[in-house]
């Protein structure tokens, strides 16, 4: 959806306005929040992205409405992605340097992965980006996101 505050130099608005194509296509969306699985190569099956629709930097920049649904919506796709995947938890990221649009990597930490991993996804992500490692298989991440496109299309998200 193109909303009121669309940036035409911000990649985040481009995608929600649907000029940028996500790989497997938005997950869900309401008039708060886009998620998304992660672009290809993506490190992980179920890493999953979460954008505001507004382009807002952050929480600190929240109307009323956002602060109050960021909670129970993050809750609800966390949720869901540890479930859907297998993972043991779901990390939560947000940096907001590379880009002033508020989007979280939500990131499932599985149970083969070594220890002192929530440090070293940033690692794993760089490294598929340079080929160094090997991605996640594309028709995993397909299926895990169509299966999460249904889950949230049933309970839906605050907004």
């Amino acid at each position: 959806m193109k909303h009121s505050t669309y940036v035409a130099a911000c990649g985040i608005c481009r995608q929600n306005a649907g000029e940028v194509s996500i790989e497997g296509g938005i997950v869900y969306e309401n008039s708060l929040w886009l998620v998304r699985h992660m672009a290809a190569p993506t490190p992980l099956v179920g890493w999953t992205m979460f954008h505001t629709q507004r382009h807002v930097q952050g929480p600190a920049h929240f109307t009323d409405q956002e602060a109050q649904a960021l909670g129970p919506a993050l809750r609800t796709v966390c949720e869901a992605v540890e479930r859907l995947s297998g993972a043991l938890r779901v990390y939560i990221m947000n940096f907001g340097e590379s880009t002033p649009h508020m989007h979280a990597h939500l990131v499932p930490r599985y149970q083969d992965m070594p220890a002192g991993v929530p440090w070293s996804v940033a690692d794993l992500y760089r490294a598929v980006g340079q080929k160094k490692a090997q991605p996640a298989d594309q028709a995993k991440v397909l299926e895990f996101t169509a299966r999460l496109r249904g889950e949230l299309a049933k309970k839906g998200l605050p907004g």
